[in-house]
């Protein structure tokens, strides 16, 4: 008898607990000790931490946005994880989501998701004020950091074994891990770049794109390229104490330590505000935030944080002083309409681009 009673004991406590995350993730009347939830990327993270604190100063009486650097990869595992308050209600980052992403999202019954671009940025090459100078081009990049140049054995030890030009001084770069938006980018917009100029890389492409995939965008792991983690700041850090050293980071890094460190151009094109706005640097990229729709009952403020990212985003914004760099104006109206609207991401938008 005691043990079909500790089993119905216990049986009835799963019970409450299902009904209470149940509650939890859908009834606003339940949820007042729910705060916005965001994690993701290190380069949209300075953003989201200032439009959290123009929410607690509009909405006072609500709770402060959690607002955690994660890594756009990491970020976008946990949000696609599941529903409920154990699980993120936004995902920062600073490249696209992947169909397969997508996909993972979907399996795990985040569903509903709202995709906004909030501004761009641009992956920055740098050197620490006085220090090394270099002339790069996407190609120069992937020369000195793909694990097989083209196919074949990485050899060069020095920029000048990449480029004659270029000075005999040891490659050696700081720049961020797997699981950073910002190295994705870097291998989408600069190394994959570099490995087409190659007319048998194209045309491997169209033959064994895992293979493509691997000598294209694989990165060096002899310690030419060292993995700082996800924390520009250490990177800013690393190469402002050797000027030899090359560091990889979000332009808003670079702005905030123009005291510290210069830029390297890239196809003699500076990293600058308008070079960024116009894609003319190489190394532009629009960054994103991701909302469960889901969420949008249970979760109270969430929607009024959305509605202070758009607030934030002009040219003349909070995020434009700090190193965000505006959308042009067509894209900014188009995602503004989406925080009225919100419209659910489907996987063939994802797939079109």
């Amino acid at each position: 008898m005691a043990h079909r009673i500790t089993a119905l004991l216990k049986t009835g406590a799963a019970l409450a607990l299902a009904a209470t995350t149940l509650v939890a993730c859908d009834d606003t009347s339940s949820a007042g000790a729910q705060s916005v939830h965001a994690v993701g990327s290190s380069t949209v993270y300075p953003f989201a931490k200032l439009v959290a604190e123009n929410f607690s100063r509009s909405f006072p009486d609500m709770r402060s946005p959690l607002i955690e650097s994660t890594g756009t990869g990491n970020g976008i595992q946990l949000f696609c994880s599941g529903l409920g308050p154990n699980t993120p209600d936004m995902v920062n980052a600073s490249r696209r989501m992947k169909p397969s992403e997508f996909d993972t999202c979907a399996s795990n019954k985040v569903d509903e998701i709202i995709e906004l671009q909030v501004g761009l940025d641009g992956i920055v090459f740098a050197s620490a004020k006085g220090g090394i100078m270099l002339n790069l081009t996407p190609e120069t990049v992937y020369k000195a950091l793909a694990a097989q140049p083209y196919g074949k054995p990485q050899t060069a030890k020095t920029w000048k074994d990449v480029d004659p030009a270029l000075p005999a001084e040891p490659i050696l770069v700081y720049g961020p891990p797997s699981t950073s938006g910002t190295r994705d980018a870097l291998k989408e917009l600069i190394l994959e770049a570099g490995c087409k100029a190659d007319p048998a890389m194209k045309a491997l492409k169209e033959s064994d794109e895992d293979k493509y995939k691997q000598i294209c965008t694989e990165v060096r792991d002899d310690g030419a390229y060292v993995d700082q983690g996800e924390q520009d700041n250490l990177i800013v850090q690393k190469i402002e104490g050797n000027p030899k050293v090359v560091g990889i980071f979000g332009y808003s890094y670079l702005e905030e330590n123009l005291d510290k460190v210069q830029d390297l151009p890239m196809n003699g094109v500076l990293a600058s505000y308008e070079n960024i706005a116009s894609f003319k640097y190489p190394g532009a990229r629009p960054l994103y935030v991701y909302i469960k729709k889901q969420h949008m009952r249970a979760i109270p403020g969430l929607q009024d944080f959305i509605k202070e990212w758009a607030k934030s985003w002009g040219k003349d914004g909070p995020l434009a002083k700090i190193g965000m760099v505006a959308m042009p104006p067509e894209a900014m109206t188009a995602n503004a309409a989406k925080v009225d609207t919100m419209p659910v991401l489907t996987k063939a938008e994802l797939e079109a681009k």
